[in-house]
């Protein structure tokens, strides 16, 4: 562990304090407050309504598939993104400066961020009655009688009890508006799974659940209730007046070729659950179960290596119950996923006088735009021409360790980068993302006084036709009238002068991703006097590499 001093150690021993209890006592309506031990167990409680996952690892452990891999529910999922969704030090401090941002809002920010990353907590507090808070006594207190449900992030029992309303993959349903049954008492909750006929005795009595056969646990629409989001938009006075679409995966896969009713269709879980090797005994006891199939593992995985090897790096810090080997299987997915997400290609070189031109082309092949998700994303193309001595003469989309991209008006000033059809100087870059304005046009990093977006150019997925697109997934800025940026794919010419130089020359192109764009970090910092997780996630930050993650590259010599 580093070695912290001065206020820096006051700002983290603070942040421990409202940090995670691993402690696995099964009763939550009293707090161990023993900070002096520490484990990565996996948590364990018991509600009325859910259990820890703790719980559920005692027989959904030591999993072997067909191949003899395992395929331990609890050894994949525990180092997810989805595992640390209330730990993750970045989206609490961006939730934080939210609220400092528009306090007027508090209570609807932290009810509308609970709802999808500490989903047990927030659901246990909402059929209670009780308050949905997040910081200060809010679900972060280990005094917090709904603290070990907030830690547990999004767990076992929370989606395999969302119930197939006929509001699933509906704008009902969106932002985390599933259902969950409140009325049924243990051990008669029923709890959905994939299989036909499961035996039910040994979860009922355990953990008080009725395993229940349902399809929709396989099927997209039961990720689109957090993984589809719009949150309030403030206008000038103060007033809410409207909402912007914070992220929509769904609505981009379904409007792909992938979709429901798609010439492919492919779900989310098919590609982010990948299926073990044959058959597994889904459980360790008892001995006489058969295996079942398809059975998907749970990796959730994602393109988040950034965040992930923060969490490794910070382990005992912030009480995460994963260890450096599960985040290093899961860092490697995340790598995996992201080489596998996108392709480059060289086109025609041309030579026109002194003036080498090159067509870039970037295909997308994965099932949603690229990137997708929360607005801080965004993918580049870094862009490198040497003369034969090995010389630089042209460079686009060079990045520093800090994650600033040389050339990118959004990382040094208050403007953004527009969408290029032709980059013919080094400080254009062309740079795939999201970005938000507010109701008098001017660029912001606040979800709430997001209004609308300037910019769009996310690579569209195959199938999504951008001329017909619905307002919450339509293309935004230059690229919607650029004809090279199309369903699948985006070309962009570099012009290059070589005045001066000489061939054979090397070209050559990679197409980078970052979770956190610098410019997101640089607008937190507004907010570090006031905020202790900004400190400490400023803390975090510097020590990793933001330089962004290559998905992909090619070269040519001319």
């Amino acid at each position: 562990m580093r070695k912290l001093t001065g206020s820096i150690f006051l700002t983290f021993s603070i942040l421990l304090i409202n940090s995670c209890d691993n402690a696995t006592n099964d009763n939550t309506n009293s707090a161990d407050n023993n900070q002096n031990t520490y484990s990565t167990e996996l948590v364990k409680f018991s509600t009325k309504h859910f259990a820890g996952s703790g719980n559920c690892a005692e027989c959904h452990s030591s999993l072997r598939d067909e191949a003899g891999n395992d395929v331990s529910i609890d050894k994949d999922w525990r180092s997810t993104m989805m595992a640390n969704a209330s730990k993750d030090p970045f989206w609490q401090a961006k939730v934080h400066t939210e609220i400092i941002r528009n306090p007027d809002y508090k209570e609807i920010i932290e009810e509308k961020c609970a709802t999808c990353h500490m989903p047990m907590a927030k659901k246990q507090a909402e059929f209670d009655g009780k308050d949905i808070k997040i910081f200060d006594d809010g679900f972060l207190n280990p005094d917090n009688k709904y603290h070990k449900l907030a830690m547990d992030g999004v767990s076992c029992t929370l989606c395999h009890q969302i119930q197939d309303d006929g509001k699933l993959g509906t704008k009902e349903s969106f932002s985390g508006n599933f259902t969950i049954d409140k009325d049924t008492e243990k051990p008669d909750r029923e709890i959905y799974g994939p299989f036909t006929n499961p035996l039910t005795m040994p979860m009922r009595t355990r953990v008080g659940f009725t395993p229940t056969y349902s399809p929709h646990v396989n099927e997209s629409k039961l990720c689109a209730t957090c993984h589809t989001l719009y949150t309030p938009t403030i206008g000038e006075d103060g007033n809410i007046i409207g909402e912007i679409p914070e992220q929509t995966p769904y609505l981009e896969w379904e409007y792909s070729k992938f979709g429901d009713g798609g010439d492919d269709d492919i779900s989310c879980q098919g590609c982010h659950m990948p299926q073990a090797v044959g058959k597994v005994k889904i459980s360790n006891r008892p001995g006489m179960l058969q295996g079942r199939e398809p059975f998907y593992k749970h990796y959730f995985v994602g393109g988040n290596v950034f965040m992930l090897k923060i969490l490794k790096r910070n382990i005992e810090e912030l009480k995460l119950t994963a260890e450096k080997e599960h985040f290093d299987r899961t860092i490697q997915r995340t790598i995996d996923m992201l080489k596998s997400s996108a392709e480059l290609q060289i086109g025609n070189i041309t030579k026109n006088g002194n003036i080498l031109e090159v067509p870039i082309t970037v295909i997308n092949k994965s099932g949603h735009k690229l990137p997708t998700g929360y607005p801080s994303r965004r993918v580049w193309i870094h862009f490198v021409v040497k003369d034969k001595n090995n010389n630089i003469i042209f460079e686009s989309g060079k990045s520093s360790d800090d994650g600033k991209i040389y050339g990118n008006n959004s990382d040094y000033t208050n403007s953004y980068e527009p969408h290029y059809q032709v980059i013919d100087s080094e400080d254009k870059v062309q740079i795939y993302e999201s970005v938000m304005a507010d109701t008098s046009g001017n660029v912001t990093y606040t979800l709430l006084k997001g209004a609308y977006y300037i910019k769009d150019n996310r690579l569209l997925p195959e199938g999504f036709n951008k001329q017909n697109a619905p307002e919450d997934i339509e293309v935004k800025g230059n690229a919607k009238t650029d004809s090279d940026f199309i369903d699948g794919q985006d070309t962009v010419l570099y012009k290059v002068d070589t005045t001066g130089f000489e061939g054979p020359f090397i070209i050559e192109a990679k197409l980078k991703y970052q979770s956190i764009a610098y410019s997101f970090y640089k607008d937190l910092l507004n907010d570090e006097s006031n905020s202790k997780y900004v400190q400490i996630f400023k803390l975090f930050y510097e020590e990793e590499n933001n330089e962004g993650y290559t998905i992909t590259e090619v070269s040519k010599t001319y």
